[in-house]
This record gives structure tokens, sequence and C-alpha cells, in this order.
């Protein structure tokens, strides 16, 4: 894991939300960074090679693909989780409680 998903997974398993998660879980060709089944809700952690074109090309077929299978994927930065970790749980909570 790098820094950024180890700081989010540390968070998700504390977060007393009624949800649980799961890291690195297969989903057809792929495997998300972290996955609430329960929600169909995907979290992929971005570093800064997802700014390349081709790697945004990349992942949005990605996103497509697994959005195809009934998963909602929301994505954040190394950064944002780095700098603003409230307000990515904040986000996370908002696609959990339908707000």
């Amino acid at each position: 894991m790098t820094e950024s998903e180890a700081i989010l997974w540390n968070t998700l398993r504390k977060l007393q939300c009624g949800y649980h998660f799961r890291r690195q879980h297969p989903i057809g060709d792929y495997i998300a960074d972290f996955i609430c089944i329960k929600k169909n809700l995907v979290i992929e952690v971005d570093g800064e090679y997802h700014n390349e074109p081709a790697q945004q090309q990349d992942d949005q077929f990605r996103t497509e693909s697994i959005n195809a299978r009934g998963y909602s994927v929301i994505r954040f930065t190394n950064d944002e989780i780095q700098t603003d970790l409230p307000k990515v749980i904040e986000t996370i909570k908002k696609y959990l409680f339908n707000e």
C-alpha cells in the first residue's frame, strides 16, 4: 500500500458507520483499492501518474467497466487524503448514506 492508501485504510477500518470495507478486492479484471460491498461503492486512490493523459483514459475505461458491474466509483488523490482527510471521509459518508 502507498502511504495515502494506508492512511485511508486505517481510517476506514475504524469508521463507526455501520459499513464494512475491504481492500484490494477483485472486480472483473480489476482490483479495487477499497470496496464497500453492501453499498456497491469502490474507492480508488490515485497517485501523480494518474494525471497523465494516457492513464486518465485508462482510469475512465476502468471506472466505466466497474460501473457496468453495478458499482459506483469515487476517486481521491494522494494529496486529498494527506491534506484534507476529514473532507475525504465526509464525501465517503455522503455516498454511504445517500446524502
